[in-house]
């Protein structure tokens, strides 16, 4: 019997890392989608990092508001960063495995930035609910020292619950098989392919999933709520317009964040649904750090300004110099 046990363990161990199918079923294409996510990544991070140093730079943004978007720019830097890389270079080379440590460390980075990703939603929402509904307040309510407590809590709620996570997740043994479809790692697609009692890990997961996407999407709800509630009690069109208008950029980035999360944890996991649960898993991981730059800068008079102003210095200095 302990022979037995002993092979079973030695044949647990016999790969070192992951096939990642992503879109492989689409040779054809390759080239194509190479060229279509390297534009994205590229947009993305111009635009996100343009967001973080006019939010630095500028005075007339350095207000609650800009200050949580600079915070929400620069971990879309990086959550992009998370994903898209290793998928380019699968795209160009054809190379598609993954080391089972670098799958987990793929895991814990996007887990952390996504996390942190629901508590800045929660904590812009409460930003706003606080600048419409409670006006005369709002400039001692959100001070300074407010904002960075929210920020580091973001940040903080963000790593704790992954950490806890990847100390279980550690645990794991894999046996075979080690193809995983889907074109990052994920933490299904890798309890999937786990050899080990995952109920554990599960229940973990679910605790986690209520106390760190859940209850910061009902908070940002809420917030919502009594935002929509204070603009239809303004009596002007032209009040309700501008207050409106304070809020709409970051009730997109919330609509196209927690929906296509909601689609894609929440769809049946059938073997038809599998190609749509990848085309929706693209929209939150790579569609909408695309979307948070474009919707804040085209929807956002005082960031077109910034931008303005920024252009304008940028086209002044050679005249200056010469």
């Amino acid at each position: 019997m302990q022979l037995m046990e002993k092979g079973d363990a030695e044949n647990q161990t016999d790969f070192t890392e992951f096939i990642l199918l992503g879109f492989g079923d689409l040779p054809e294409l390759q080239i194509l989608l190479f060229l279509v996510f390297l534009v994205i990544y590229i947009v993305t991070m111009a635009g996100n990092i343009l967001i973080v140093a006019l939010v630095v730079t500028d005075q007339h943004l350095h207000t609650p508001m800009y200050f949580f978007l600079g915070n929400l720019s620069c971990l879309e830097t990086c959550y992009t960063s998370a994903v898209l890389p290793r998928m380019l270079a699968s795209f160009l080379t054809g190379d598609r495995t993954i080391s089972v440590g670098g799958c987990m460390t793929q895991y814990f980075v996007f887990c952390f930035l996504a996390t942190t990703e629901c508590y800045l939603l929660a904590a812009m929402s409460y930003d706003r609910y606080l600048a419409i509904c409670k006006p005369l307040h709002y400039g001692t309510c959100m001070n300074d020292k407010l904002c960075l407590q929210l920020a580091a809590g973001c940040w903080i709620n963000g790593f704790l619950p992954c950490i806890i996570m990847m100390c279980f997740m550690s645990q794991l043994i894999f046996c075979g098989p080690n193809e995983m479809d889907h074109f990052f790692c994920d933490v299904t697609p890798i309890l999937k392919l786990s050899c080990s009692d995952t109920s554990q890990i599960m229940l973990v997961l679910y605790i986690f999933s209520f106390s760190d996407v859940v209850s910061p999407f009902l908070l940002t709800m809420t917030s919502y709520v009594c935002i929509v509630s204070t603009i239809l009690r303004i009596p002007s069109t032209t009040g309700r317009q501008r207050a409106f208008s304070t809020c709409s950029s970051h009730l997109i980035v919330v609509t196209l964040f927690y929906g296509t999360v909601m689609i894609v944890y929440m769809l049946p996991k059938s073997s038809n649904l599998r190609a749509l649960n990848k085309v929706f898993s693209v929209c939150y991981t790579v569609l909408t750090p695309l979307a948070n730059p474009l919707v804040y800068s085209l929807r956002n008079r005082e960031v077109k300004e910034a931008l303005r102003k920024a252009v304008r210095k940028c086209l002044a200095r050679p005249k200056n110099s010469d």
